[in-house]
């Protein structure tokens, strides 16, 4: 600023220094003593003063040659003795609030007159820095500390300072002081060089402090009323999400209100039933703001029901959302003392209304949905809304297109006051999975009311469901009874026509012309038993050899099998469950499951694709697949085996497990697969389902009990020995029970054939008669176990009771679970499946009496 400046003292600054100061009595000095060195060496002689001159000379050329060089780089510059004031200061000093600017050293370079009146400073010399300032508290230095390094890093900062004592003025009131601080780059315009510079700003915020505590302190206030009010109020946001409620509502639902967040508490949570979908179902159209009158009961922290009643208000957004609501909320608990009996009725009959597991709806003569419940609301969606105001909605848009007319007939036989409506089963409109039944009553005319009809509507999907898988369950149980009883029959036979064929071989050697023939014999027979095991697997009647498994090695170990099994156009691809519980399952019959499933999968991709074989564990956190396919929560190991192929229609679906339905060409099925795979996971104690989609492929999903394994200490393993001849021959007396005249007479020659002594009998009676006529010298009993008149276990127990330490081998086309339920408990015989060969039934005798 020049002499010549004229300001105002409040606009003058109290610090203003260059970047750059010079000194006139400096260079007063250095011109004095120049001009008394000239003046000396002036009087000396010529030849005395010429040294004094060069030397001077040498000086004075030195100093120039220097000042050239470092006004050419800029180390020295002409200045004025001071700066004339710009615009940007100029500005600075007419702000009201402090400003300091300090160079990176700290020294101040400028303050305005704001910034020495605000600290106190009464001259420039008095000017201090803000660590100065407010050091002086002990509160502001962590404050201080982090805007002082903020600046030191060319950053920007900001804090606000409580000070105890005001920084200048004689108040003791406590003060706040809003501190900023910013980097400010200055470029010279001689040298075009940047001066790194730091801007502080200080202005005293107490006021605005004062006014937001006044504002807090009012806004508390208000609260306290809200909270305090003799009735309730809640609000909620558009996915039904608490984000208020009351201290009023909160006591009386015994809610802590100190644990309670914004959006931390559903609706549901605190409104049962269907009360919630009631709630969330009030909804306007675009710009509107909608009330409705709902009574409805809420659940308190205790279990304990509120019947309230809510005058609920909810703003729609001009796009159609809903913005949050402000329900207020009216206890209408203990209005039935001082009440009377109509408002009681009414407060009772609300109650009722939205609390029963039936959706009602009230219907007029043109067949339009009047007022509705919670669970009206619940079941069919935003069609209508409580307390009387219908959304002009027909009845019959809520269910299919071929169930309309029906329910409309419905509807005007009640509104022609007709008492005997016939309800009506139907399916929602646009899913056909779910049903619903509607039951019809006819309103009086002298009722008052605009309604001709009341309509109770019923979901019957889960019933239809249960109703379907019952009917399959049965039809299945059927079917298994039936082709059990055929396996039966046909072990018989086939027993005789192995059991001949195994004594004519023994008759005839291998260069016989007729040996061939029987072997043929012999071998298609033992191709009909494989068949007849497997309609005694899908009727769950086979013998199973459960052991424990861990279905990740049993399927590594299948899967070489199976890729011979595929194609080449067919690719093969096992995904493996993470520990993989064990389960307890017949390993050769789990496999045969496997082994169909990818054949099928294999025919179903003529012209190639994909299977997949995944193990998984299922468990509670997986609850939902569980619930999905109506199986009892439990672990499960699951295995889904996955095609790419052509997909099965549910025409399809319906029949897959059925024995002896294929949909493969004639001679490239027997229609036994699918059904052999259903009776041996449900003799497992598992489930199997399938799914499918005609073009997207099919996935089998079975499911099977997780085993629980006994800690035991480990048996010291045994070295299995190579199996020598046995000798099958014996002197024994034996009692043969057989009904079929075939197996019996194979059964009794091939035993005799054997050394043994035959006592045969056809029914149990005359088994008994002949034991009574050997004094019960009997060693072993063979007996069928289905027979007339008496049956196989029946049988044991009257010889149990002539001979209780008698042998005996029970034999049946049947699994031996099938009746060792019939018999008393750890009863020991032995078992011998139909049908049988000579050398298996040999063997057999011989493992009984030895044991």
């Amino acid at each position: 600023m020049t002499e010549n400046d004229e300001q105002t003292p409040s606009q003058a600054p109290a610090v203003a220094r260059s970047e750059r100061s010079g000194s006139l009595w400096m260079l007063i000095v250095l011109a004095l003593a120049l001009g008394a060195a000239a003046a000396g060496i002036a009087f000396l002689p010529r030849d005395q003063a010429e040294p004094y001159v060069l030397a001077l000379l040498g000086v004075l050329a030195v100093i120039g040659v220097f000042s050239l060089f470092a006004g050419a780089i800029g180390l020295l510059r002409l200045s004025g003795w001071k700066k004339e004031i710009s615009m940007s200061s100029q500005f600075m000093d007419s702000m009201a609030e402090g400003v300091l600017v300090t160079d990176p050293s700290g020294r101040i370079v400028y303050a305005n007159q704001a910034y020495a009146e605000l600290t106190g400073a009464a001259d420039a010399g008095e000017v201090s820095t803000i660590g100065r300032v407010f050091a002086s508290d002990p509160n502001a230095t962590e404050s201080v500390f982090r805007l002082s390094q903020a600046g030191r890093e060319g950053r920007r900062a900001q804090e606000e300072i409580r000070l105890t004592r005001p920084i200048a003025g004689s108040d003791s009131a406590p003060r706040w002081y809003r501190v900023r601080v910013r980097p400010l780059s200055l470029a010279d315009e001689d040298t075009k060089k940047a001066s790194d510079l730091t801007v502080w700003h200080v202005a005293d915020v107490t006021g605005d402090r004062d006014e937001q505590e006044n504002s807090f302190q009012e806004l508390q206030r208000a609260i306290n009323f809200l909270d305090h009010a003799p009735a309730g109020f809640l609000s909620c946001d558009g996915g039904g999400q608490v984000s208020y409620l009351n201290a009023t509502l909160a006591d009386w639902l015994g809610l802590d209100l100190t644990r309670f967040e914004s959006g931390s508490m559903a609706l549901e949570e605190i409104v049962p039933g269907d009360g919630a979908a009631l709630i969330q179902a009030v909804s306007g159209k675009p710009g509107e703001v909608v009330t409705e009158t709902i009574d409805i009961d809420f659940v308190k922290k205790s279990g304990q029901s509120l019947p309230v009643r809510l005058i609920h208000r909810v703003p729609i957004s001009p796009d159609g959302a809903k913005g949050d609501s402000r329900t207020l909320v009216l206890n209408r608990s203990g209005e039935q003392d001082g009440a009377d009996a109509l408002q009681a009725a009414e407060v009772r009959f609300s109650r009722f209304f939205n609390n029963t597991p039936f959706a009602i709806a009230s219907i007029d003569k043109d067949g339009m949905i009047g007022r509705t419940n919670a669970p009206f609301v619940r079941m069919f969606g935003d069609v209508g809304h409580g307390d009387g105001e219908a959304k002009n909605l027909p009845l019959t848009d809520v269910v299919a297109e071929q169930n309309r007319e029906q329910l409309a007939s419905a509807i005007a036989m009640a509104a022609s006051d007709q008492v005997e409506v016939p309800t009506v089963d139907a399916t929602f409109a646009g899913n056909d999975h779910r049903h619903v039944r509607f039951y019809v009553s006819a309103v009086t005319e002298d009722s008052g009311s605009d309604d001709a009809a009341i309509v109770y509507a019923l979901d019957t999907t889960e019933q239809r469901e249960l109703e379907g898988q019952f009917a399959q369950s049965q039809k299945m149980q059927a079917i298994g009874q039936l082709a059990g009883g055929v396996a039966h029959d046909f072990n018989n036979v086939l027993t005789a026509i192995i059991g001949f064929s195994d004594l004519l071989l023994a008759n005839h050697r291998p260069t016989d012309p007729s040996f061939q023939d029987i072997m043929n014999i012999k071998q298609n027979a033992n191709r009909a038993a494989g068949l007849v095991r497997q309609l005694l697997a899908f009727s769950r009647r086979q013998t199973l050899r459960p052991q424990e498994l861990e279905l990740n090695s049993v399927m590594a170990e299948l899967r070489n099998l199976l890729n011979r099994l595929v194609d080449e156009t067919v690719e093969l691809t096992m995904i493996y469950g993470r520990d993989l519980w064990p389960v307890m399952a017949d390993i050769n019959q789990f496999e045969t499951v496997i082994v169909n499933l990818v054949v099928n999968a294999r025919d179903a991709m003529p012209d190639g694709g994909k299977v997949t074989i995944e193990t998984k564990n299922i468990g509670e956190e997986d609850a939902g697949v569980l619930e999905a396919f109506k199986i009892p929560p439990a672990d499960f190991v699951e295995i889904d085996v996955t095609d790419t192929g052509t997909g099965m229609s549910a025409e399809i679906m319906e029949k897959i497990f059925d024995p002896f339905y294929s949909t493969k060409d004639v001679g490239k099925g027997t229609g036994l697969g699918l059904s052999t795979v259903y009776g041996i996971i449900k003799q497992s104690g598992g489930y199997v389902f399938a799914e499918s989609e005609l073009g997207s492929g099919t996935t089998f999903r079975i499911f099977l009990p997780r085993h629980y394994v006994e800690v035991t200490e480990a048996e010291p393993e045994v070295a299995e020995k190579a199996p020598d001849m046995v000798d099958l021959t014996g002197t024994a007396t034996i009692l043969l029970v057989e009904d079929e005249e075939a197996v019996r007479a194979f059964a009794s020659r091939a035993l005799s054939s054997r050394g043994y002594t035959v006592h045969a009998a056809s029914t149990g009676t005359e088994a008994l008669a002949i034991m009574a006529e050997n004094d019960g010298a009997i060693d072993l009993v063979v007996s069928d176990v289905v027979m007339p008149e008496m049956d196989g276990p029946t049988l044991l127990g009257e010889l149990r009771k002539l001979r209780p330490d008698l042998k005996i081998i029970f034999v049946s086309g049947y699994a031996e679970d099938a009746f060792a339920k019939n018999l008393p408990e750890n009863e020991a015989f032995n078992f011998l499946p139909k049908p049988f060969s000579l050398k298996q039934l040999a063997t057999a005798v011989k493992d009984a009496l030895g044991s």
